[in-house]
């Protein structure tokens, strides 16, 4: 076990704890649990320190645990899971999946870490991953559909998170095409989906999920209007509790996107579309259009009409949608 990650569990009660006492814990000199400190605060979290009381976190921290976790998901949903792996930090927890295939039993496979180093969001963008300070999981599942069936996916995934988030009280969770969750117009959530496997089906797929939870002073590197659910609750629910509502519907919205495609998912969807009937500007390798959100149809692909009344259909893949006016979100 890392220092920094034993010195983070005895943190993680929100106390003081006296630097020869976390010494004495960790097995190290004071010069090392002031190292170890340090390296918490570029991981993102606040660490007060009180000459004669020692240390403490600026809040109480959850650790992720996948036996919390397990034991939140409904037995139904645990069943499909073959693990649930928490991991203290790691690149990419999508990554993480994709370098373990899935076993011929059909069971998916669930993967949280506490910080990413490189976790990655669309169109290459990075995602900040600050240490406790977001969810970072991700599922892998055997689809039985063909690649050229699951262009809705990413959308059906944004409903399942939206249907969990409404679940502990974040109601006006609304959707942005393709891939992201939005409240009071700013960014909470994105989706990334990477696929492996024969065309033709059965292919695996991993669905990556990144919710903001607390604020974080690492938040400067944001490049775009964002939230966290703690602005939005006054009381967020444990994030090992949060982590098994996610994973329920993740898991509920998987299989029946295997069995029925995006039709159980597109009136949701619609009623949480953040910007029908608005003016955007739509980005794609092809160029720019502009025109009004009119939805999207039971493909799950974009309908924009432009200046001369047409009504076009754009599907998922290396786009960037943004009201007009404003920048590239």
């Amino acid at each position: 076990m890392s220092r920094s990650r034993a010195l983070l569990q005895v943190l993680a009660d929100g106390r003081f704890h006296a630097g020869p006492e976390l010494g004495e814990r960790l097995g190290c000199s004071r010069a090392a649990v002031w190292k170890a400190v340090h390296g918490l605060e570029r991981a993102g979290l606040e660490v007060f320190r009180v000459r004669g009381k020692g240390y403490r976190l600026a809040r109480p921290l959850e650790l992720l645990d996948a036996t919390a976790i397990l034991q939140a998901m409904r037995p139904a949903y645990r069943q499909r899971l073959a693990e649930v792996e928490v991991l203290f930090e790691t690149d990419s927890t999508n990554t993480r999946l994709l370098a373990q295939p899935l076993a011929a039993d059909g069971l998916a496979r669930a993967c949280l870490a506490e910080s990413q180093t490189a976790g990655r969001g669309r169109r290459g963008r990075s995602w900040l991953s600050p240490l406790g300070g977001n969810l970072a999981l991700s599922l892998g599942w055997r689809f039985q559909r063909s690649m050229a069936e699951m262009g809705g996916l990413s959308l059906a995934v944004g409903v399942a998170v939206a249907r969990a988030l409404s679940e502990v009280g974040a109601e006006a969770v609304q959707l942005k095409w393709p891939n992201d969750l939005l409240a009071d117009g700013r960014k909470l959530a994105g989706i990334l989906l990477q696929v492996s496997g024969e065309a033709a089906g059965p292919c695996d797929i991993v669905m990556g999920v990144g919710l903001n939870l607390h604020p974080s002073r690492l938040a400067t590197s944001i490049d775009q209007p964002w939230t966290t659910l703690e602005d939005l609750l006054a009381a967020p629910p444990g994030r090992n509790a949060l982590a098994g509502r996610l994973l329920d519907h993740l898991v509920h919205a998987a299989g029946e996107f295997d069995r029925e495609g995006l039709a159980p998912f597109v009136d949701e969807w619609r009623r949480r579309d953040a910007f029908a009937g608005r003016s955007v500007v739509l980005q794609t390798a092809q160029g720019e259009s502009r025109g009004v959100v009119q939805g999207i149809d039971a493909e799950g692909a974009l309908l924009l009409t432009g200046a001369s009344g047409t009504v076009q259909a754009f599907h998922s893949g290396e786009v960037s949608l943004r009201p007009q006016g404003v920048g590239v979100v």
